[in-house]
């Protein structure tokens, strides 16, 4: 074997399919293994090729695991087995613990080309237990016939494939809570399919922003929100109605929020229409609010632009519920708030900031509850005030009617 030329091929196929040498490496011994077998070996042989890094040279080994006779089936159990057409021996015994893991602990069929008794391998390898696997050397072969060299390249495209789906997952694995980049590849009524890269991403229906017109070649970010691995490959899910989204694209126009001196807080958000924003400074002289808004509000715009034109208030986060659920109903302004029993709470406001702390269709209040985790009542400092009038006459009707009571009791 040029050995030049051999690890110049593994460098470039680990380079142009995005795999590690090793696995390179390990996927044509296996190949080799398999060439070995098509031609020298026997059915139900379990054989290893080693290429020596250095050399370039091939050796073969057959492994056999060891056994002892009590992790064997005997000949009574096989007949067992036979009788039950292969079904499982211990079907009787009840689904205890003990049972439970019976799996890891049922015997096996002994093959003397797979297994080999512990005494037997004792006499090759004076340290090797019970459960380990036997070594066994096996002559070098050069030559191979045309069945196998098929076999070899056969194991080659199939791991390889498979080595590449492993990386690939791995990969976009950690970007999970991340933002990627794509390009729209396809648009149907259910789903639309990005190219993020190696492999593509699906944005289903509920997790597009509503109303959003999505066109093939039109360029997009988007949340990864889970990967998960199939037998086809890695499947990536995105959204960019996820809350989570917007810190994401925040993160990437904020400095100050990379750097830890602002900190996003809290995020409500109805995808498409409005979302609030609570942030904290944590160090002092930091403006939040202006952080994230930016000169001219080019920040909050590149966000909104990205969005497609999705409202968003920023709001400062306090550690007193009323400052905090004051600050949450802006633009509004909140004349006082009071907490009240059972996480609810009341903001007062003057008749003429009341629609504008509603919101159309009661939004603003709704994301504001969301935002602050609080039940927000809002009521108008006039009707307040006539409660508080009519609770004023009620308490004095009342304390004359008690006069009156006692009055007519000493009489």
């Amino acid at each position: 074997m040029d050995l030049k030329t051999f690890t110049s091929a593994i460098s470039e196929i680990a380079l142009d399919r995005g795999i590690p040498k090793e696995k390179v490496l390990e996927i044509i011994e296996d190949a080799i293994a398999a060439a070995y077998k098509k031609d020298y070996g026997k059915k139900k042989q379990k054989i290893k090729a080693k290429i020596d890094a250095k050399t370039g040279k091939v050796k073969f080994q057959q492994l056999k695991l060891v056994v002892t006779k009590d992790m064997i089936l005997s000949d009574e159990e096989l007949e067992r087995l036979k009788k039950n057409k292969g079904k499982a021996l211990f079907k009787e015994k009840s689904n205890s613990p003990e049972t439970n893991n019976l799996k890891k602990e049922e015997k096996i069929r002994f093959n003397p080309e797979r297994h080999i008794f512990l005494e037997e391998a004792k006499k090759i390898d004076s340290d090797i237990k019970a459960g380990e696997d036997l070594r066994i050397p096996l002559k070098t072969e050069e030559n191979y016939g045309r069945i196998a060299a098929q076999t070899a390249k056969q194991v080659i495209l199939q791991k390889i494939k498979e080595a590449e789906r492993e990386e690939t997952f791995k990969e976009y694995k950690k970007k999970e809570g991340e933002i990627v980049s794509g390009i729209v590849q396809k648009v149907e009524p259910g789903a639309v399919t990005l190219n993020i890269g190696k492999i593509t991403g699906i944005l289903v229906k509920g997790e597009e922003i509503p109303h959003e017109f999505y066109r093939p070649g039109q360029r997009l970010k988007a949340y990864v929100l889970k990967v998960e691995q199939t037998q086809k490959g890695p499947l990536i899910f995105l959204s960019r109605a996820y809350p989570k989204f917007i810190s994401k694209l925040f993160e990437l126009e904020v400095p100050e929020i990379e750097s830890g001196e602002v900190v996003i807080k809290s995020i409500a958000r109805e995808a498409g229409s409005r979302s609030k924003v609570a942030v904290e400074a944590v160090k002092e002289r930091v403006d939040p609010i202006g952080a994230m808004v930016g000169q001219r509000g080019t920040r909050i715009l590149a966000v909104t632009n990205e969005l497609g034109g999705e409202k968003i208030d920023i709001v400062e986060y306090s550690d007193d519920p009323k400052k905090y659920i004051a600050n949450a109903l802006s633009p509004a302004k909140v004349s006082s708030a009071r907490i009240m029993p059972k996480n609810e709470a009341q903001a007062i406001i003057s008749p003429d900031q009341l629609s504008l702390a509603i919101g159309k269709e009661g939004q603003n209040v709704r994301l504001a509850a969301k935002l602050t985790g609080w039940k927000i009542d809002v009521r108008s400092t006039e009707e307040i005030a006539k409660e508080e009038e009519e609770e004023k006459k009620k308490k004095e009707k009342e304390e004359k009617s008690a006069k009156k009571e006692k009055a007519e009791k000493e009489n």
